[in-house]
Order: structure tokens, then C-alpha cells, then sequence
């Protein structure tokens, strides 16, 4: 008899299923998007409430090496305070199968989209204060978008830029990250670059002077600035990646390891999707 059920249906139809799953009293992978409308994941939280432990949200790619390395990075303090995030995932494609299609709830707001707006929540890490959104059908063979544009911003002022497209033949980095002393890229996930200032050996600048021209006969800055340069291979100190999400699973109903998704992060996903959709928070 099987105690652990995982739903890999259409996207229309996965909180029917998932419902089922847990009412049967079985532990449910319940498969991205969670839900396709915030009433409709109202009724899964419902239930879910009434079976507390036995849903895990399959927002796998929390577990992404590159995804945690740049946390680790944005942690060690190195670029400053950050302030602006770029997150793509791009190529190409003429794509004909059900993900393009609407009646089946395809498309890349659904498909990739709870990834990367997993991803921008965990980032700005505060309530949202707007967002702002652009969809549209570029390459696909459906009637569903295939290129979405999210600009999210936080109470604390965090920008995160996410998009996803089908459109779009030269991929921009994957990651891009901003702060006051520096800047992060990752073009492939497999490598880090970092340019940051070097605080130790940099002389503080001399504030701004209305004087015109400056005394040193150029504008620009008045003290040099000494840079880091480095080049990181992608290994982040969790070891986990994106394939360990069933490890995960086990860790935590065999030895008690919380599951790191919680259900509410994946309902408040839920809820912003639906704001990109409408195109205003």
C-alpha cells in the first residue's frame, strides 16, 4: 500500500488531485504550480490544515546549488547592501504541447514562474510594496504566454527583476546580483563572477563639491578605487542540489529534518503569481 503519493498531472488539475491525496490520509508531493488561482489554493491550505506534516510543496529548486551559493555570498556582506537582483531563465523554443496551451493552465507564468518567484521572495525576504508585470506570446505554438516580465520591490526597498522567456535565442546571465560595494553574475550556474571593493585598501571618498571644474581638472571620482576580482566554481556549502529533493523528503519523515518549504511560502506564491498575472500587486 502506498503512504506517499506525488502529483504529476496537468496544472488544472493538480489541486483536485492533491486533495485527494491528502483526504486519503497519504503524505503528497504536491507538484508546482501549487495551485493556479489563490482561491483555489485557499481550498488545498484548507485541507492541508486538517492533515498537518503530510504535504511537501515541490518547490525544488530552493535546493539549486547557484541559488545558494548566491545567498551564501549576499550573506558574507562582500557586495554591500544589495539592492537590486536580476533573475532569467531563457531560450528559444517553438514549444507544442500542452504546457502552451491556457485550457491546460500552460504557459511560463505557471511553469517557471513558481521557481523564480520562490526564489525572489526568499531574496527580498519582506513584504512586497509593488509589482509590476509584462506577459506575452513570442515563439510558442499555443495560446499561452511563453515570455513573462515580474519587477517585484519590497518593503525594505529590494528590487528583484525576474524573467522568464521562450523568446529569446542569447541567454542573459542567470543571476545577476547589485549592491552598494559590488556586483555578483552567474552566466551558466556553474560559475560565480565577483567584483567587489576591496574596503581595506580603498582610501573613504571626499564627499561632493559644487566647484566647477574640480581642482584635478577631470570629473569623476576623487579617490581610486581598489577592486576584487574572483571567479567562484559553483559548490555551495549545503552540497544539496537541485536532484536531492526526494533526500530532502526522506530526511525529514525518516529522521525528523524540518522540510524547508513551508506550506505558507508556497501559498504566498501562489499569491503573487496571480498578481504578475493581473499585472499589479
Amino acid at each position: 500500500e502506498s503512504e506517499l503519493v506525488a502529483v504529476a498531472v496537468r496544472s488544472r488539475d493538480h489541486v483536485k488531485f492533491d486533495i485527494q491525496v491528502l483526504e486519503a490520509g497519504k503524505y503528497l508531493i504536491a507538484e508546482k504550480p501549487i495551485a493556479v488561482s489563490y482561491a483555489e489554493a485557499m481550498k488545498l491550505k484548507e485541507v492541508s490544515d486538517r492533515h498537518p506534516g503530510k504535504m511537501f510543496c515541490r518547490q525544488n529548486r530552493r535546493f539549486e546549488a547557484c541559488f545558494q551559493q548566491v545567498q551564501e555570498i549576499i550573506r558574507e556582506g562582500i557586495l554591500g547592501d544589495i539592492y537590486e537582483i536580476k533573475l532569467c531563465r531563457h531560450n528559444y523554443q517553438r514549444r507544442a504541447d500542452w504546457q502552451a496551451l491556457k485550457l491546460c493552465a500552460g504557459g511560463q507564468l505557471n511553469n517557471w514562474g513558481p521557481h523564480l518567484i520562490d526564489h525572489a521572495l526568499q531574496l527580498i525576504h519582506a513584504p512586497l510594496e509593488s509589482v509590476w508585470s509584462d506577459l506575452r506570446l513570442v515563439a510558442a505554438m499555443g495560446d499561452a504566454e511563453d515570455h513573462f516580465k515580474a519587477v517585484l520591490r519590497g518593503t525594505n526597498k529590494i528590487v528583484v527583476d525576474i524573467e522568464v522567456s521562450g523568446g529569446v535565442a542569447i541567454p542573459a546571465p542567470v543571476y545577476a546580483v547589485y549592491g552598494t560595494r559590488g556586483t555578483l553574475i552567474s552566466q551558466d550556474e556553474k560559475e560565480i563572477q565577483l567584483k567587489y571593493v576591496d574596503t581595506e585598501k580603498t582610501e573613504p571618498a571626499e564627499p561632493a563639491s559644487d566647484a566647477t571644474p574640480p581642482n584635478e581638472g577631470v570629473f569623476g571620482a576623487n579617490k581610486p578605487i581598489i577592486w576584487i576580482e574572483e571567479t567562484r566554481p559553483v559548490a555551495p556549502e549545503s552540497r544539496l542540489t537541485v536532484d536531492d529533493f526526494y533526500k530532502v523528503v526522506y530526511r525529514t519523515l525518516a529522521e525528523g529534518v524540518p522540510y524547508p518549504v513551508k506550506p505558507e511560502e508556497a501559498f504566498e506564491v501562489v499569491r503573487v503569481t496571480e498578481m504578475i498575472r493581473n499585472g499589479h500587486i
